[in-house]
């Protein structure tokens, strides 16, 4: 798996440019992507994914290819460790996040639990 690497957090190539894709039909080119975590979900925590046009001043900055992605640093507690990718398959295209420390998770993949 191709990736960049920053400590903490990944992202592969494949989710780069699936971001700069979909910041482009939106009419947003250099936008990056936004991960979050917030209480919720089926699982009690959950993920976000947002365009962002600029990174707050607690964000990890993950770049890859010339695509940004922000963590805020309580989002980046759950994330250490973590992966971001994209999925494409005839059941539908998606970010997944493969996070070592979600100790259970539901089965649309957005929601998890830490022990």
């Amino acid at each position: 798996m191709d990736s960049a690497s920053t400590p903490g957090f990944r992202v592969t190539e494949r989710a780069a440019a699936e971001i700069a894709a979909i910041a482009a039909r939106e009419g947003r080119p250099g936008a990056g992507l936004r991960v979050s975590v917030s209480a919720g979900g089926c699982s009690g925590l959950q993920y976000g994914f947002a365009l962002d046009d600029k990174p707050e001043d607690d964000d990890l900055v993950v770049e890859v290819a010339g695509t940004r992605v922000y963590v805020d640093s309580v989002s980046l507690d759950f994330l250490g460790g973590a992966v971001l990718d994209w999925h494409d398959s005839l059941m539908g295209s998606h970010f997944k996040v493969s996070n070592p420390q979600a100790v259970s998770g539901c089965g649309c993949g957005t929601s998890f639990a830490v022990a």
